[in-house]
């Protein structure tokens, strides 16, 4: 593995961001090979020992990415301190360590999550200017009209702030409630709940269906499968940055 500063390896590990890292570093709460580190240390994880708040980092193995599909009432987290079911319960012991979910789901939502110890896939699935769609299958009460449909394709202003645009489809309707598939390239807390809301239509079930060209298929709820090198590189490879 090459060499690299702390505060990068830090944040490939999952533990936070770089720049929180770096406040960390500062606040005297992360040692290299016993020794307190400083801001401009760099190490290399195939030798050498970093310790961040008393947990070690692990030293480098191959990149795991391993796709879940989460029930509802689970914590999209690496712990919880009511001791909540979370993402990570679902793993063997072996495989659990420097693991963490790529961004959430919200604690009733359910579907495809992906869990890694690879800081820049988590990066590059999370952050919006890498423009990695999502997709939902939402059941809704009611029927919502084409201008609904419109709108919310259009982007709705949620907490002073207004959605991205994205694709909302009317899959199926029934006597009371809606299907629709929704596909986003954002994902800010609650989105679609808040937006659902907004256009007078309660969220009743919300499954996350794919996450990129990655897709949840027929894989059973509650169950994981690794994803391999080759579904995942591409994102690393193919992604054009926009700074």
């Amino acid at each position: 593995m090459p060499i690299a500063r702390i505060q990068k390896l830090i944040s490939q590990a999952g533990i936070c961001s770089r720049r929180n890292a770096e406040v960390l570093i500062l606040e005297g709460k992360v040692f290299l090979n016993n020794k307190l580190a400083h801001i401009g240390d760099k190490a290399d994880l195939c030798l050498d020992e970093i310790v961040v708040n008393g947990y070690k980092i692990p030293k480098f193995n191959s990149n795991k990415v391993i796709l879940l599909n989460k029930p509802s009432g689970v914590i999209s987290s690496c712990s919880d301190k009511f001791g909540r079911k979370t993402v990570l319960s679902f793993l063997p012991s072996n495989l659990k360590q420097g693991m963490h979910p790529i961004g959430r789901l919200d604690y009733e939502s359910r579907g495809a999550i992906l869990l890694t110890n690879n800081g820049d896939l988590t990066l590059k699935l999370t952050h919006p200017r890498y423009k990695h769609t999502k997709s939902y299958r939402v059941t809704i009460e009611g029927i919502p009209s084409k201008k609904t449909i419109y709108d919310w394709s259009e982007g709705i202003e949620i907490e002073g702030k207004k959605s991205l645009k994205s694709v909302v489809k009317l899959i199926k309707v029934f006597k009371s409630t809606s299907i629709l598939k929704i596909d986003l390239q954002e994902g800010r807390n609650r989105q679609i709940r808040k937006t659902a809301d907004i256009l007078g239509h309660k969220v009743l079930d919300l499954q996350r269906i794919s996450i990129a060209h990655i897709k949840l298929n027929r894989l059973v709820e509650g169950q994981w499968r690794h994803i391999k090198k080759e579904e995942w590189e591409p994102l690393l490879k193919t992604i054009q940055d926009y700074n």
